[in-house]
């Protein structure tokens, strides 16, 4: 009987350190992604709260198993079950939240090459207006003017050889 009752009680305590660490996570989370200005700043300052709230949620945790054990008097071997069923659900958990990380990174890079080839084509039309504007050549026109005149050039000495033939002869 005492043994379902420690479990109940790890469960909620479990719940409540879930939903602390959660709220302080946030927290941290909106303070990081308001500070940092990378991708990678982000990313190591996530880390950082990830371990911050595991942390956290591990001394509560220890903190309400001695208090549990204090007041109910429970054997050490009980407390030590309760122990490995917790360290195995926080394995599964940790094992999850591994894999939810490594799909929204995968994600997250997904979505920057898209972004990236975006923006590349935004900045290129947005410097080809504003030379427009100016009324500046892109490297292109200047190109096509170039062989123009090379053009012309070539038209014009073809004219002067003609004109000094017809003055020989």
């Amino acid at each position: 009987m005492k043994t379902k009752t420690v479990r109940k009680k790890a469960r909620r305590a479990g719940a409540t350190v879930r939903a602390t660490a959660e709220r302080q996570t946030a927290r941290m989370e909106a303070a990081a992604g308001a500070a940092a200005g990378t991708t990678g700043e982000v990313l190591r300052d996530t880390w950082h709260s990830t371990l911050i709230a595991l942390t956290t949620a591990q001394q509560e945790v220890e903190k309400q198993i001695r208090h549990l054990l204090k007041r109910n008097r429970i054997q050490a071997r009980d407390a030590a079950g309760v122990l490995r069923e917790l360290g195995s659900r926080a394995d599964v958990e940790r094992r999850k939240a591994m894999k939810d990380l490594e799909a929204r990174l995968g994600s997250l890079q997904t979505r920057m090459k898209k972004e990236r080839k975006v923006v590349g084509r935004a900045v290129g039309e947005a410097v080809t207006g504003a030379l427009a504007s100016l009324n500046i050549p892109s490297r292109r026109e200047v190109t096509e003017l170039t062989r123009k005149v090379d053009q012309l050039g070539t038209k014009i000495d073809t004219f002067r050889k003609r004109a000094v033939r017809r003055a020989r002869g």
